[in-house]
């Protein structure tokens, strides 16, 4: 099976000016092109030439695991963003002020982390078996699908995902992305867990 470049739901340009559509010529584009092509060869005549791309993030190890888990962490990342932001669902926002309080707390919980990971890495809003919320962070091409978490929302914290707009202004870039979150994304997500059962 062979990998392909997931689809853009948005125009490059259509994040401004919350994220330039260079970012995004050089993240997706490119950045994510060099993941699919690595991920290609490296299945290529092996017994993870015809898995699924969640099979392989979890099956795997090594070079293999960190370009499989990388396409996968950023296709999540892309289709976590909108350039149409609707207010937060009711369900979502009940979740999130029954585990962290109330929505800037969690904002601040995620923040913290975020400029907390040193180097690389993903921050991850994820629910546990419980249907319980919380933030855990993954450096490198880490991914909370290996340790059973639901995965609802992340930031990438890799230097390429902010540069081009915020050189080293992590806290910048942070900033500009929550204004970029699709929040009914979130509750379709939770929904697919059965999570909003539980608020």
């Amino acid at each position: 099976m062979r990998h392909e470049m997931p689809t853009l739901l948005y125009a490059t340009d259509a994040l401004t000016p919350h994220m330039s559509a260079e970012t995004l010529k050089f993240h997706y584009g490119q950045h994510l092109r060099t993941y699919v092509d690595n991920l290609n060869k490296l299945i290529e005549g092996t017994p993870y030439e015809d898995l699924e791309l969640e099979e392989i993030v979890c099956k795997a190890s090594g070079s293999l695991f960190n370009n499989a888990a990388q396409v996968w962490n950023h296709i999540f990342f892309f289709d976590t963003l909108t350039p149409f932001p609707s207010p937060m669902p009711e369900v979502v926002d009940e979740a999130l002020h029954a585990s962290f309080g109330s929505v800037e707390h969690f904002r601040r919980k995620l923040f913290d982390a975020s400029m907390g990971l040193f180097g690389s890495g993903w921050v991850w809003l994820v629910a546990n078996d419980k249907c319980q919320l919380t933030i855990i962070v993954e450096p490198n091409a880490g991914t909370p699908i290996t340790k059973g978490y639901v995965p609802l929302l992340t930031v990438d914290v890799w230097e390429h995902a902010y540069y081009i707009d915020h050189r080293n202004r992590r806290a910048d870039y942070l900033q500009a992305l929550w204004q970029l979150f699709d929040w009914q994304r979130v509750a379709e997500r939770m929904a697919g867990a059965q999570c909003n059962i539980y608020f």
